[in-house]
């Protein structure tokens, strides 16, 4: 989301009825300050393999090494800053949001200054850029993107918010239902800077679900929705909607599906003097209540939330050499917003991270090179 200097507290609500594995405790506090709250083809195993690692050679098929893990689960590769506070054909390469996975290979990343770029899979460097509009010529606040498989891209806007359909030249083409209560008040119940942050395209290609980065009004603090569209004769209609519980303090900025059908799921959160907070979860909505017909989701409900188990905090990331140009738990953490999985290597899913600087020049655009088993 873009930069703004925001302080939004949150009371905490009553916990939802039926308690997910390993979450946190209810969202007590919200901290959102200025630079930091801006906030697939699954199975492909030629993503990106290089990138500018400080302190030492790429070794990209050792992840589990003692100097990569984060977590039993998780470990970094490397991780690279080639791309911060860099230009392409005039326009600033940054503000990064979401990525995917393109049918060439090369990799999508969207802007949330309304751009949508084009990058090397291996160098990261830009080949290309488009902007990005409505239907009367507006800039975007783009957060979530997905090429689908005709090379469509889909796009949220969480200003509305909305879900996009868009040309790779950036022609819109159209744009998916969204439920009232989603829309931002006085529309609907959403807080402004709140909607959907993340986007992705379950296996099999007939399932988007898009995430809301925080709770409505009337729901329990923490408790963020996920929507779904179901592909029907070749249009999205709308689908069920689930309950995700989010740990205290965090929002949920980003979404990917894994190719059984899982979710993996980025909650993130700033404190400021202190730093950003970033959580890796893996989600299982297979078990979850459709809550598209529940009002309020009070945890007194009886709606069943979306399974999830903590993968990895990032601060406990090696920082392989990396600063940080403000307070950090982690030198190598910053605003992490986007993420896909680009591949498989050894029984592990090759996920890569981005942060968004906010073309800020405290905060750095900064891509994470993972390994996670799920």
């Amino acid at each position: 989301m873009r930069l703004r200097t925001v302080l939004a507290t949150f009371t905490a609500g009553l916990a939802v009825a039926t308690s997910l594995a390993a979450a946190g405790p209810a969202n007590a506090q919200q901290n959102r300050t200025d630079g930091t709250d801006r906030a697939t083809r699954a199975d492909r195993s030629d993503g990106p393999e290089t990138g500018d690692r400080p302190d030492r050679p790429d070794r990209p098929d050792r992840p589990d090494r003692p100097d990569s893990a984060c977590s039993p689960s998780v470990s970094l590769d490397r991780f690279s800053d080639a791309l911060d506070k860099t230009t392409h054909d005039g326009t600033f390469v940054g503000n990064f949001s979401a990525l995917a996975v393109d049918r060439d290979g090369s990799l999508a990343a969207v802007s949330d200054r309304s751009s949508l770029f084009r990058l090397d899979p291996r160098t990261l460097r830009p080949a290309g850029v488009v902007p990005l509009a409505d239907e009367n010529g507006a800039a975007l606040d783009s957060e979530g993107l997905v090429v689908d498989r005709d090379g469509t891209r889909l796009i949220t806007s969480e200003t509305e918010p909305s879900v996009r359909r868009y040309g790779p030249s950036g022609a819109l083409l159209g744009r998916l239902p969204v439920p009232d209560a989603l829309r931002v008040a006085p529309a609907g119940r959403a807080v402004p800077n709140g909607t959907f942050e993340g986007l992705t395209l379950l296996p099999g290609g007939r399932t988007l679900l898009a995430s809301m980065e925080y709770a409505l009004s009337g729901d329990a603090a923490g408790t963020v929705r996920f929507q779904t569209w179901t592909r029907r004769g070749g249009e999205f209609t709308l689908g069920a909607q689930y309950a995700y519980r989010a740990d205290a303090g965090l929002g949920v900025p980003e979404v990917r599906a894994t190719p059984d059908g899982r979710l993996l799921v980025l909650e993130r959160g700033f404190t400021a003097g202190v730093g950003n907070t970033v959580r890796l979860y893996l989600a299982d909505p297979r078990r979850a209540t459709d809550t598209s017909g529940v009002e309020n989701l009070t945890g007194q409900d009886g709606v069943r939330p979306i399974g999830k188990t903590l993968l990895a905090d990032l601060v406990t990331c090696p920082s392989q050499g990396a600063t940080a140009k403000q307070p950090q738990p982690n030198p190598l953490l910053d605003n992490i917003e986007g993420m896909v999985i680009t591949g498989r290597s050894k029984g592990a899913l090759k996920v890569l991270l981005v942060s968004d600087d906010n073309q800020n020049a405290v905060q750095t655009t900064r891509f994470y090179f993972l390994r996670v088993r799920v």
